[in-house]
């Protein structure tokens, strides 16, 4: 059936270079990122992330000069759907968020806008054209429990309160369940139609910005761990044990986007 209003359907990965992208994040996760651009003509350099299974885990933008003129950084986005993009966007805005991209067109693909929540961290929405035949398929690319796809959602805000009634106003998301974390407050739990998606948290002082924090599924968080210093990341927090008995840890690509990774330990001296 196909996604509901509030739902992710997409992420991407904004890269200035996105041959080391493909050749860190293929180890790392062990996708297949496109070689080249899938654009005809080559028009825009952007490639499609293929899991294991041959399903999709989104795409690859190449970050370009222009794009780094106007303020642009590496970094992961995502993509709510949305029934009405325009209608989506004049709410937002009415709301106190911005527009980075105003609604537009790309044929075969769809409609879409890139905004931004009241305190300024981006995201889009899009209606997405499905594919002929395809009218009630859905979007796999975020799942709860499996390897190479995106299992986590996790906003880092300076406006946890305002963040949680912003999203739940307009996606209909709800919040159910925290964490403590001391001094930083409460780790509030979200869902969407019953699923947890991910959490809104407080976001912490050495953290420069507000921001979305996307955690990758991975097979071994060791195995994947050794890749990432191997391929030239960092890890910046973990591996550590979460609820539930895996494990996850956050890191930063060669390129400077951010990331996180979540999976079981499978290493017997770990």
């Amino acid at each position: 059936m196909p996604n509901n209003e509030g739902s992710f359907i997409w992420y991407e990965l904004v890269s200035p270079d996105p041959d080391a992208s493909k050749a860190f994040y293929d180890a790392v996760v062990g996708w297949t990122i496109d070689a080249e651009t899938s654009v005809p003509g080559g028009a825009v350099d952007y490639r499609m992330i293929t899991r294991s299974d041959g399903g999709l885990a989104g795409g690859m933008l190449k970050l370009d000069q222009a794009m780094q003129a106007h303020g642009a950084r590496p970094l992961w986005l995502a993509y709510l759907y949305v029934e009405d993009v325009d209608a989506r966007v004049a709410a937002i805005t009415a709301d106190g968020g911005t527009i980075l991209m105003a609604p537009h067109d790309a044929p075969g693909i769809g409609r879409f806008a890139l905004v931004t929540d009241p305190v300024g961290v981006p995201f889009y929405v899009m209606k997405p054209v499905p594919p002929a035949g395809r009218e009630n398929d859905s979007s796999d690319v975020f799942s709860v429990d499996q390897a190479q796809h995106i299992r986590w959602n996790e906003l880092s805000t300076t406006d946890q309160d305002g963040a949680i009634a912003f999203f739940a106003r307009h996606f209909g998301w709800t919040q159910e369940g925290a964490m403590p974390m001391g001094e930083m407050g409460d780790y509030k739990f979200v869902q969407k139609d019953g699923v947890g998606i991910g959490a809104i948290m407080n976001k912490p002082p050495h953290v420069p910005m507000s921001g979305w924090t996307f955690y990758l599924g991975v097979d071994d968080i060791d195995r994947a761990a050794g890749a990432v210093t191997a391929g030239g990341g960092q890890i910046l927090f973990g591996p550590m044990e979460i609820p539930g008995g895996e494990f996850s840890l956050n890191g930063m690509d060669p390129q400077g986007a951010s990331f996180g990774l979540v999976g079981p330990r499978k290493g017997a001296s770990a």
